[in-house]
């Protein structure tokens, strides 16, 4: 927890709440501990997108359609998601939560490598994702910030989830286990690099488990 406990409940205690089927999707995924944003960065990302107003979302890690699907509620109606997923059984789960609702038209989900299909996308679609929602595996980020920033015009939003590891990213390479050291690492050095690219303006936001918003400037 990085903000103190009693604190986040209340804020999450004003939130208002989510129509029945991400409700229901949410609860189940928290009982089967797949993890999905939590209600403060929910809320923050709804601002977010009323706020851009995009025309073309992507997001990296679909994990079980949650987002996506959150994401679909409060975009523009002629807005269309992309979003990327490459592990099996949460591939399986998202297509059968998509189903369930609604939302052909509007997200499409792309089965694979993140890295791969970022590169593919780049290629054939540069610069034309204006909101762009990171959510994948952690110590990959910095080997897809290389291509996030070919997809993402001037103007374009990049929002990237659970860069402050529940507060321990801030804590000496000493002080963490050994096994999470290289994650340690590799996310001290995504957030080294984009808060000091020329192309970019960034803010990093201690809620949830931390949240980094970078707006394209050139």
């Amino acid at each position: 927890m990085i903000v103190d406990e009693r604190i986040t409940d209340y804020i999450n205690s004003l939130v208002q709440e989510l129509p029945p089927s991400l409700r229901e999707l949410e609860k189940t995924a928290l009982l089967e501990g797949v993890p999905i944003i939590r209600k403060e960065t929910q809320t923050f990302l709804k601002v977010l997108i009323t706020m851009k107003q995009p025309k073309k979302i992507l997001e990296v890690g679909t994990a079980v359609g949650f987002s996506a699907l959150f994401m679909s509620e409060y975009m523009p109606e002629d807005c269309t998601i992309t979003t990327i997923e490459k592990m099996q059984v949460r591939l399986e789960k998202a297509k059968k939560n998509f189903s369930n609702v609604n939302s052909k038209e509007k997200i499409t989900l792309l089965e694979g490598d993140a890295l791969v299909i970022l590169g593919n996308l780049a290629k054939n679609e540069p610069f034309a994702y204006d909101f762009i929602f990171m959510d994948a595996a952690k110590a990959q980020y910095m080997n897809f910030l290389p291509e996030i920033m070919k997809l993402l015009p001037v103007g374009g939003i990049l929002i990237t989830d659970n860069v402050l590891q529940d507060g321990t990213v801030a804590e000496s390479r000493y002080s963490i286990t050994r096994r999470d050291r290289t994650i340690h690492s590799r996310m001290r050095e995504y957030l080294f690099a984009l808060t000091h690219m020329e192309e970019m303006e960034t803010s990093v936001v201690p809620i949830g488990d931390g949240v980094t918003v970078s707006v394209k400037i050139k």
